[in-house]
């Protein structure tokens, strides 16, 4: 059920993206806010790196994608026309790892290499984590698809 879910919240982004024009991928929502759903695609793909390549898995290199320590928001800020394709290349690449990285663990109850807040956390853990990660972002990409071209739901 939490695999479904996931790839239901997955899909469910990629839906959020379809049949729109570059220019509409990186429409930013209102200022200051540099959220796009380039952005969030970008995003959901660090999401995914973070928990289950860096911690769960402990790669020692899979740093961040589009975020430093001096450009924390370089997933959002960044975004633009010409990095549309490699966005979403390396957002589907990074689902298909840790779909991966699930299926090749012991159960769900596996526990991290790398701590948060001090301590391991279940695979478990970090699949219902990702549910509402992406939940909340793609309500963000709900909004943001209405105010382009006035399309809602699921």
């Amino acid at each position: 059920m939490l695999d479904a879910w996931l790839e239901y919240h997955r899909a469910t982004l990629e839906h959020k993206c379809s049949g729109l024009s570059p220019a509409q991928l990186v429409e930013r929502s209102v200022p200051p806010s540099t959220m796009s759903l380039l952005g969030l695609v970008r995003h959901m793909a660090e999401v995914e790196r973070n928990w289950f390549r860096r911690c769960f898995t402990g790669e020692a290199d899979a740093g961040p994608i589009y975020c430093s320590d001096d450009d924390r928001d370089g997933d959002f800020d960044n975004a633009d026309e010409s990095g549309i394709a490699e966005g979403f290349a390396t957002w589907h690449d990074e689902c298909e790892r840790a779909r991966a990285i699930a299926a090749g663990a012991s159960s769900l109850d596996a526990r991290s290499v790398a701590e948060r807040k001090g301590e391991s956390v279940s695979l478990r853990w970090i699949v219902t984590h990702m549910i509402e990660e992406y939940a909340r972002h793609n309500g963000h990409a709900d909004l943001l698809r209405e105010r382009i071209d006035g399309q809602t739901g699921d």
